[in-house]
């Protein structure tokens, strides 16, 4: 079969992601002068992902929201195989249509879909077998349990060449590791948890320019109380941070502006 063409499909649906974003919209809000950080979650994440690639194999990385899933496997990705990876995103609980949709969209395939499953499903796999891809199913959380069985459905295809990776937090494991017939084709499962408080101090005076110098007791005292080991909040705190402080120079990050800062963030801080 010939190269897929890279030409934008008419289809009425607008594609769900599709090639990897550039590197500035890993960062929660687009944050200014953020580093990506080399933590032990994401060196494991660049490690895993090269197995899996080499073995063609499928990996479930899971874990609570706001932990750098999506961050790392995106930048794992861009390292490792950045011409050939195709992310897919679902919103609400995506029947097996909307997913062959998104997959005709994110491939670019020229034409209209067909009406028909299985010559929907035969182009499918022509196409999956005529280059390799790597398939990066993000917020798996949404799917339903015969949603991941299609893509086990591709997967097992004798003829396609891929490598299938979902990403969730919420039931992804449960549903995943449930179901015997997807659990044994998982090649490698990776669980997301909350920076420690070693890793804060290490990770989080490198993560940013506001942090820099600040007492390694403020920054403890700061994901004790608000950020817990969550990278995504540490993200926030640190936006409202550097907003207060590029509008008054002259402050100090202390306690008490740290909690000006957890005032923004409702009420799952504490005192």
């Amino acid at each position: 079969m010939n190269a897929v063409p890279a030409a934008v499909s008419p289809s009425s649906a607008r594609p769900l992601r599709g090639p990897l974003p550039p590197p500035r919209k890993d960062h929660y809000l687009s944050l200014p002068d953020a580093n990506v950080m080399g933590t032990m979650a994401m060196k494991e994440t660049l490690a895993n992902l090269g197995e899996v690639i080499a073995a063609r194999g499928m990996m479930c990385v899971y874990g609570p929201a706001g932990l750098g899933k999506t961050m790392s496997v995106n930048a794992a990705l861009r390292e490792l195989a950045p011409k050939f990876t195709r992310r897919i995103e679902f919103r609400g609980r995506p029947t097996v249509l909307d997913i062959r949709h998104n997959l005709f969209n994110v491939l670019a395939l020229p034409g209209r879909p067909p009406r028909q499953p299985t010559a929907f499903d035969t182009l499918l796999k022509d196409v999956l077998a005529d280059e390799f891809r790597v398939l990066v199913c993000d917020e798996a959380q949404w799917l339903r349990e015969e949603s991941f069985e299609y893509f086990r459905h591709l997967f097992d295809d004798l003829s396609t060449d891929i490598a299938v990776v979902f990403v969730g937090g919420g039931n992804t494991y449960e549903v995943l590791a449930g179901k015997d017939m997807l659990a044994s084709r998982v090649h490698i499962w990776q669980e997301f948890t909350p920076l420690t408080r070693e890793e804060v101090l290490t990770t989080i005076p490198a993560y940013h320019p506001v942090w820099r110098g600040v007492d390694p007791d403020d920054l403890l005292y700061c994901d004790d109380v608000a950020a817990h080991g969550v990278f995504r909040t540490w993200a926030k705190i640190t936006y409202h941070l550097g907003r207060a402080l590029q509008a008054r120079p002259g402050l100090e990050v202390d306690r008490d502006l740290l909690r000006w800062v957890f005032s923004k963030l409702g009420r799952r801080t504490r005192p």
